[in-house]
């Protein structure tokens, strides 16, 4: 193996996403320089149909490493926990899904209003 070679290994990271049922997206293959909303556009893409939760878009989804919210600024290599971890090792993530305000707006049940007034 070159040198180069050896170089192009370490600059990706393979990453599998756990999901709140359990399963699994992945693992699959990432330059370490991605940063996380590239992460989160490619698991939406991927994302299985039949599940019940489906997330539209990246915003729906925020991704747990180590026990940290990933921000989609950060690259996955400044995300990468630094214990415990085994060269050419899979790194899991956890995903959770939280669908954006405007649909649990809607889908709130209508309130009758009341009013008050101040003597």
């Amino acid at each position: 193996m070159r040198v180069g070679d050896q170089m192009s290994e370490e600059d990706h990271l393979e990453l599998k996403f756990r999901l709140y049922d359990g399963s699994d997206i992945g693992p699959i293959r990432f330059a370490s320089s991605s940063t996380v909303a590239v992460v989160k556009a490619r698991i939406i893409a991927d994302w299985p149909k039949d599940k019940k939760l489906i997330p539209k878009s990246a915003s729906d989804i925020k991704l747990i490493s180590a026990g940290k919210i990933l921000e989609n600024h950060k690259t996955i290599l400044q995300c990468r926990p630094s214990f415990g971890e085994l060269p050419g090792g899979v790194i899991t993530m956890h995903v959770v899904v939280q669908p954006s305000l405007e649909k649990k707006v809607e889908d709130m049940p209508k309130k009758s209003s009341c009013s008050c007034s101040i003597l």
